[in-house]
């Protein structure tokens, strides 16, 4: 079973969410937090596979309770999902810096929602295409530059259909080669940009404009 936490300070959405996640078989709800602090004391304790954070909460947003639990130096970083109306662009550059295992807008609906849980899970597709657009091009990205991280062309063709919100198996087969393979060059390009997931991963390849 995939343990799976809310926190969010609207008391409907956090009973919308548990409803999706508790009619799924292989899912649970583990807990409800309404605020920041309540969500990383909880998360400590329950340690559940996946959280899903909203970014606006009282006494502590959701972008620094995803900081302490899964942002840099974290030594066990958690699997926290974002979900947010999606407002200003440096919420979005934030959640990425602090961690974040995906994204998610709240007008998304319960099939997305599911998948975003299953995929900080599996460690694979952590937005969707859309999402990624909606969210990757309002960063305010700095000129182009020239580069490349040390990656090799192979592993920047995996980068640019990563950061488009494609899954393993969709890369493999837009590349002709095996899934296999593709989580090879992710590995190899996340020890060569230091980038701990996939959402970092798409960040800097947005950032330097290798996705269009």
């Amino acid at each position: 079973m995939i343990r799976v936490m809310i926190a969010d300070d609207q008391a409907m959405v956090r009973t919308g969410f548990g409803m999706i996640i508790g009619a799924q078989p292989d899912m649970e709800l583990v807990g409800e937090a309404a605020d920041g602090v309540e969500a990383v004391a909880m998360a400590r304790k329950l340690k559940p596979d996946v959280a899903l954070f909203d970014i606006r909460m009282p006494r502590m947003d959701g972008l620094e309770a995803l900081r302490l639990l899964a942002g840099p130096g974290v030594a066990d970083p958690m699997k926290v999902v974002v979900v947010t109306t999606f407002d200003l662009d440096e919420y979005v550059h934030q959640a990425l810096r602090n961690g974040a295992a995906g994204f998610l807008l709240k007008d998304s609906g319960p099939a997305l929602l599911v998948e975003a849980v299953r995929a900080a899970v599996s460690g694979d597709a952590l937005i969707s295409p859309s999402i990624t657009v909606r969210l990757l091009e309002h960063l305010s990205p700095p000129a182009p530059s020239d580069d490349d991280g040390g990656l090799s062309p192979r592993e920047l063709d995996v980068v640019k259909l990563a950061a488009r919100g494609l899954t393993n198996a969709e890369i493999a087969t837009e590349l002709f080669i095996s899934v296999g393979t593709v989580k090879t060059h992710l590995g190899s390009v996340q020890t060569k940009l230091n980038a701990r997931n996939r959402v970092e991963i798409a960040a800097w390849a947005w950032e330097r404009r290798l996705v269009g």
